[in-house]
Order: structure tokens, then sequence, then C-alpha cells
């Protein structure tokens, strides 16, 4: 399952809605793998890169989270329209991407 998720997110972005129906497990399950995915890549000379959600209302950005769920409201406008954050995986050093984990 998590090599599939890898293979998704070589070369592209995607949200955890997107990977989830791409490689048909729950969204929940998809940030479970995630997780898992991000601690371990690194290790293997690649880049797990998340694209921070911001809110709709006022634009807040939620760069400091380290969680990787869709927040469920802004800390500063308290606006519940909050965009999903985004991953993708990028390969260091010109490596080719190979899914072994």
């Amino acid at each position: 399952m998590r090599r599939e998720i890898i293979s998704a997110l070589s070369g592209r972005t995607l949200s955890a809605k997107e990977i989830s129906a791409e490689v048909r497990v729950s969204e929940k399950e998809a940030y479970g793998h995630l997780e898992h995915i991000q601690k371990t890549i690194s290790k293997r000379g690649y880049r797990f890169v998340i694209t921070h959600p911001r809110c709709k209302k006022c634009g807040f950005a939620f760069s400091k989270r380290e969680r990787l769920k869709k927040p469920g409201r802004c800390p500063v406008c308290r606006g519940e329209q909050i965009e999903e954050p985004l991953f993708s995986i990028e390969a260091g050093g010109g490596k080719t991407l190979s899914p072994v984990l």
C-alpha cells in the first residue's frame, strides 16, 4: 500500500482525498500511511514535501502545523473553510524515485 502511495506521489502533488481515491483506501488510512512515509522517506535520500493548508476566508497559512490532517478551524478568523494540505515526494541528488519501502 505504501509503495502505491509513494508511486502516486512521485512527480505529482496530491491531497489525502486524491490519494485515497487513487489507491482505494480510506482518507483516514491514507493519513496514517503518509505519516509513516514522512518519517522513513528522508532516510532514503528523498524529500517529503507538504503544501500547508490555508484559510480560504482570511488567508492564514498553517505553516507551523506538524499534523498532516486538515485543521478544522482557523485560529485567526474561526472560519471553517480550510484548503486541504497537499503532499509530494521529491528525489534528492539526482536519484530516480523507486518505491522500496
